[in-house]
């Protein structure tokens, strides 16, 4: 099985691209995982927020193609802890899925047709983080994910 996250836009702030990038690496170690960027859409100052969302949700959409699973990182979506999160992907992988395609959406969230493409919904927390920094923590979570399922000492109860 492999993990794409699909984010819209660079990552702008040095200090979250270089944890990002710590975590790719360490994830690396347990199974296939991208980091994919969708560029911003232009001229997005101009359009209503509908419209930059359907245009954001035709690029996300774009990527999928049979084998692949979207799920939405969205703050209606089910919060997990670590472990249950970690028994999630577990599950995923015993399953026929090919690849699991997570997406972090643009600042107004997702289109209805992203939404109604979308397997599940994940929420990271009641709180709001910025895009830049729920990058980071999806990634983290990944990476935290795999060492509880490996039983490694990086998860502390």
């Amino acid at each position: 099985m492999k993990i794409t996250l699909l984010v819209i836009g660079k990552t702008d702030t040095a200090y979250l691209r270089e944890g990002i990038d710590i975590y790719t690496k360490r994830l690396k170690h347990y199974i296939s995982f991208e980091m994919e960027v969708i560029p911003d859409v232009k001229k997005a100052k101009n359009m209503t927020v509908d419209l930059q969302k359907q245009k954001e949700g035709e690029l996300i959409l774009s990527r999928l193609a049979p084998g692949k699973e979207l799920h939405l990182f969205d703050e209606g979506g089910k919060a997990f802890s670590s472990k249950g999160f970690a028994q999630f992907l577990e599950q995923k992988m015993i399953s026929s899925v090919k690849e699991l395609v997570f997406v972090i959406g643009g600042p107004y969230g997702f289109s209805e047709e992203v939404y109604e493409k979308a397997t599940s919904k994940i929420s990271l927390s009641k709180l709001t983080f910025s895009h830049q920094m729920v990058r980071l923590l999806c990634v983290e979570q990944i990476y935290r994910a795999f060492t509880i399922l490996k039983g490694e000492p990086y998860h502390h109860d």
